[in-house]
């Protein structure tokens, strides 16, 4: 193995880099004979002259042995995550609607026909909520002819408090002319009562009627009263 000691310079040409050259040369000389040899190294050192006819750059480095040249490599991994739905935006099937205003809820029920309508109302911080609507979508999935509409209470708070729901989650079963049928407060370990509302509600039968849907229930109701303006009196 040789180790080649290399000393770049741009071309000598004034004395003063030759001078200075010799003295490197010399003190490097002298730093040899202060360090005892290494066995089986052959040191290879260039005298001024023949530095002086190597017409080369000052700012290589001292290289000590060959340089190994390693090529890198970048990796690039892009990660794409695909946002799921939240527990509350998840849908059964095509009779599974959400409602955000009190006009979609009109137009929903009197679009059902005769068709049993099942209103859940919720709330998406309710544990209580969430824990049933997993069992809700099977139930969704089971009776297709039944219309489920989901109702936030937080987006529709006017709408809910003039329905009286206090309390979530809450159920409404509606039914064409026969209007509001039933109402109750239900939990996952009380799934069984929408069950048997379901079977007491769903039977085969045609109302007499335009659909009565929530009532007294209007846009107008839920809207808020205007203030009176002030009356001017003339002095």
């Amino acid at each position: 193995m040789a180790d080649v000691i290399k000393f770049s310079c741009n071309s000598l040409r004034s004395s003063s880099s030759s001078s200075m050259l010799t003295s490197l040369s010399s003190n490097f000389n002298s730093s040899q004979r202060a360090f005892p040899p290494f066995h089986g190294l052959q040191r290879k050192v260039l005298s001024v002259s023949d530095v002086s006819s190597v017409g080369c750059d000052f700012t290589s480095p001292i290289a000590f042995g060959p340089r190994k040249r390693f090529a890198s490599s970048k990796m690039h991994a892009t990660l794409t995550e695909t946002e799921q739905p939240k527990w509350w935006e998840r849908n059964a099937g095509p009779n599974m609607i959400d409602i955000h205003s009190t006009q979609e809820f009109l137009n929903a029920l009197s679009q059902a026909g005769d068709k049993l309508v099942i209103v859940e109302f919720y709330g998406t911080w309710c544990a209580s909520c969430r824990a049933l609507f997993p069992k809700l979508c099977r139930t969704a999935v089971e009776h297709p002819e039944i219309l489920f509409l989901k109702v936030n209470f937080d987006e529709n708070k006017p709408m809910c408090k003039s329905l009286n729901v206090k309390v979530l989650p809450y159920f409404h079963f509606y039914r064409g002319a026969d209007g509001l049928l039933d109402s109750f407060s239900c939990s996952l370990a009380k799934f069984q009562k929408i069950k048997d509302a379901i079977e007491l509600h769903n039977t085969a039968r045609c109302s007499i009627g335009p659909p009565r849907g929530i009532g007294d229930l209007t846009l107008e109701s839920l809207s808020p009263p205007k203030e009176k303006q002030a009356e001017s009196s003339a002095t």
